[in-house]
């Protein structure tokens, strides 16, 4: 009965994860499971330590203001992993807290798999060396990784995209015709607004987001809101009667949607998936995006924009991020019918790279040979 300890820090990492306990439950049906994780790991037979709400700290400023909270959970974390012993720690990217777990583990002779590479080609590339030093497999799940890796001399393991797994079955399958019934909409075409998981993101953006509503009347606003926040966090910010707000239907609402503005992060890939024409939105603490400003080390922030390697998302960011810019990018993808039948070829160049459907299922066949070989 092989036992796995696994960490994620995200709903992204919650989603992924899940889809790989059940690929290793198929594997090996007695593996039994204990996480940091979400609801969907707990529906896939975790057992949950700590769930993601508590564990959601983003940028410098965040990081340091928590800095008492955050070293308390690792300590917690150094002791749970010790007195459970599991066969192998699985981590999913969340990597400030992960690769110090990963340095801990390899001192106490757990195997470290590292699934969903940190984004170490961004930033902080000297973590390369701790990662060659205390990880002893590396999946990573985009293209780009693996020859960043072999430059660094480590060879990794590329499965594919497990996000495919997740969305193509169910474009393909789904029936969301019901979606504007089931949640009382209007008639009129739709702007998702996906402002992001985490509760900064959410303060930092979404007011600016729905105040475009009363410049669009033709159009229904609709937020993409996750029930690990209480409505109130959403609520707030919305003042137009074009505007509505729904909870855990993101592909519902993408598959019905004419356009999109979305905060950076595997939703523009979602997005991107669903065919949405989108513009990727960011807004941080100041002192956090000065810090990363110096730090980071590739032309974009994007996802789709880093795969296909050209801007073929607008990146609305920090100082741009206003509502003049806001207007006149969703005018763009709602109206130019040029720049939406770019959107679509884009869009199936970006689903060849990341490779066909079963990632999930290679992950884990790889990581459970690794386990019992």
């Amino acid at each position: 009965m092989a036992r796995y300890y696994i960490i994620v820090g995200e709903s992204s990492g919650d989603m992924h994860a899940a889809n790989l306990m059940k690929e290793i439950k198929k594997q090996d049906a007695e593996a039994v499971f204990r996480v940091w994780g979400g609801d969907r790991m707990q529906q896939a037979g975790g057992e949950v330590v700590k769930h993601i709400r508590e564990l959601a700290f983003m940028g410098f400023w965040e990081v340091l203001t928590n800095l008492k909270t955050i070293l308390g959970l690792l300590r917690f974390c150094k002791r749970d992993l010790l007195e459970w012993k599991p066969h192998a720690l699985i981590l999913v990217d969340y990597p400030g807290f992960n690769l110090r777990m990963a340095e801990f583990a390899n001192g106490n002779n757990i195997p470290v798999i590292y699934y969903i590479s940190p984004q170490v080609w961004a930033w902080k590339q000297s973590r390369v060396k701790k990662i060659k030093k205390v990880v002893d497999k590396m999946l990573v799940i985009l293209p780009f990784e693996k020859e960043f890796y072999r430059k660094h001399g480590l060879e990794v393991y590329f499965p594919g995209h497990p996000l495919l797994d997740e969305v193509i079955p169910k474009i393909e399958s789904s029936d969301y015709a019901s979606f504007r019934e089931a949640n009382k909409l209007p008639d009129n075409p739709i702007v998702a607004l996906l402002p992001g998981s985490r509760k900064q993101e959410i303060q930092r953006m979404l007011s600016e987001m729905t105040a475009l509503a009363p410049e669009f009347p033709s159009f229904h606003f609709v937020v993409a809101a996750v029930s690990t926040h209480d409505p109130s966090v959403y609520e707030q910010h919305i003042r137009h009667s074009n505007v509505s707000l729904v909870f855990d239907q993101t592909y519902a609402l993408l598959a019905n949607a004419r356009a999109a503005l979305v905060a950076s992060g595997t939703a523009t890939l979602e997005t991107a998936l669903f065919g949405v024409p989108q513009a990727v939105c960011y807004k941080a603490n100041h002192l956090s995006y000065l810090i990363a400003r110096q730090l980071i080390r590739v032309p974009y922030i994007s996802l789709v924009n880093l795969i296909i390697n050209k801007p073929v998302l607008q990146e609305i960011i920090q100082r741009d991020f206003t509502h003049g810019r806001l207007k006149d990018e969703l005018s763009r993808l709602l109206f130019d019918e040029l720049a939406r039948e770019e959107f679509k070829k884009e869009y199936t160049a970006l689903k060849n790279k990341l490779g066909g459907q079963g990632a999930s299922r290679e992950a884990a066949a790889y990581i459970t040979s690794e386990i019992s070989g």
